[in-house]
């Protein structure tokens, strides 16, 4: 009979009947084993790690300072053992002596003109350390300091020999200045149509509401001159990514899609991608960067529909798996061909990636 079976006649009990009968010392004990205790969670008080095992009264509250000075009057009060060998500063052993360093009698067989010794006497550092890389000895100084020394005429080297190697001294960069993008004004433009405005570009502007970022895709339904939109690091989320579909299948003048570095999840990227379906005017898609990783199932849907599209011939992802990458590369290398082919036999109804600003 297997475990299994044997607890099968345990299954019709009555706990409430088999309970009842219990004394009281009985319950008492089995509600000491059923107590669910965590000694080793330091967080928790004494009193809730282990069980109250004392049946003696309180003699009074917990005074947390006399407890304390009754410790430390007793440790006070506790002798020290006693050393089994007592210190008496009595020096054990030998001295420890450094080893001198030979010479070698090479070394001490070398003699220079006096015009020469009285030189390197009285030679500075800078031109010691110029001497030394002139004599191949690059191993005294830092690099840059030796190809100095070499590219010069002068003494060029100030720090010496033995100077602490520091690194190059770079100019620095200045960081990038704001984005400097009306939003509320280009958002009319767009409404409005402006036949000037050829490319929004809303680059990290991370104050940017959700509804206005989903008012933009609602306004490029019915634009006919904006050709690239970018809202890199906007923190754009999947209802913006679901606007921007609907948009896409309404709208046949956009050529450049931008979305890198938000919080879009592999839902909203697959509805952007099933959108193409429906768009055969974008050329390039950029949806790299997302806060969350997409996951194996979503690039293989991402795959599948790029395999479909023959129109994108741009797609800004970094595959994860190595199967996807290489359908997605293949999807595109192929649109690439045919656009190639529909150029030299005559026009086209698509630009070329060559045709993008970069």
């Amino acid at each position: 009979m297997s475990y299994r079976q044997e607890l099968e006649k345990y299954r019709d009990l009555d706990e409430d009947k088999i309970l009842s009968a219990l004394t009281e010392e009985e319950l008492r004990t089995l509600e000491n084993e059923l107590e669910e205790l965590d000694p080793d969670n330091d967080l928790l008080p004494v009193g809730l790690r282990q069980r109250d095992q004392t049946k003696k009264t309180p003699t009074g509250p917990f005074k947390r300072d006399e407890l304390l000075d009754h410790l430390e009057k007793q440790a006070k009060d506790m002798k020290d053992r006693e050393d089994l060998v007592p210190f008496t500063g009595e020096k054990r052993g030998k001295v420890w002596v450094p080893k001198q360093k030979p010479i070698d009698p090479v070394l001490e067989r070398v003699t220079l003109e006096p015009e020469l010794e009285e030189a390197l006497a009285n030679a500075s550092d800078a031109e010691l350390c110029d001497i030394a890389a002139i004599l191949g000895m690059h191993t005294l100084m830092s690099n840059q300091q030796y190809y100095e020394a070499l590219g010069s005429t002068t003494i060029v080297n100030t720090e010496g020999l033995n100077s602490v190697i520091k690194p190059t001294q770079y100019k620095p960069v200045p960081d990038e200045e704001p984005n400097s993008t009306d939003i509320e004004e280009t958002l009319e433009r767009v409404k409005n149509n402006d036949p000037k405005l050829e490319e929004v570009n809303l680059n990290n502007i991370r104050n940017i509401p959700i509804p206005t970022l989903k008012a933009y895709a609602e306004a490029l339904k019915n634009n006919s001159y904006v050709k690239k939109l970018s809202i890199v690091g906007t923190r754009s989320n999947d209802p913006v990514a679901y606007a921007l579909a609907e948009m896409l299948k309404a709208n046949g003048v956009l050529k450049c899609l931008n979305v890198e570095s938000n919080f879009i999840s592999g839902s909203g990227i697959l509805a952007l991608i099933e959108a193409l379906q429906h768009n055969t005017s974008l050329i390039e898609l950029k949806i790299d960067n997302q806060s969350q990783p997409l996951g194996n199932k979503v690039e293989m849907e991402i795959a599948n529909m790029l395999e479909k599209n023959s129109s994108l011939l741009k797609f800004g992802y970094h595959f994860t798996q190595q199967g996807p990458r290489l359908r997605a590369s293949n999807a595109m290398m192929n649109n690439n061909d045919l656009a190639r082919i529909h150029r030299s036999d005559g026009p086209w109804h698509n630009f070329s990636a060559l045709q993008l600003d970069d």
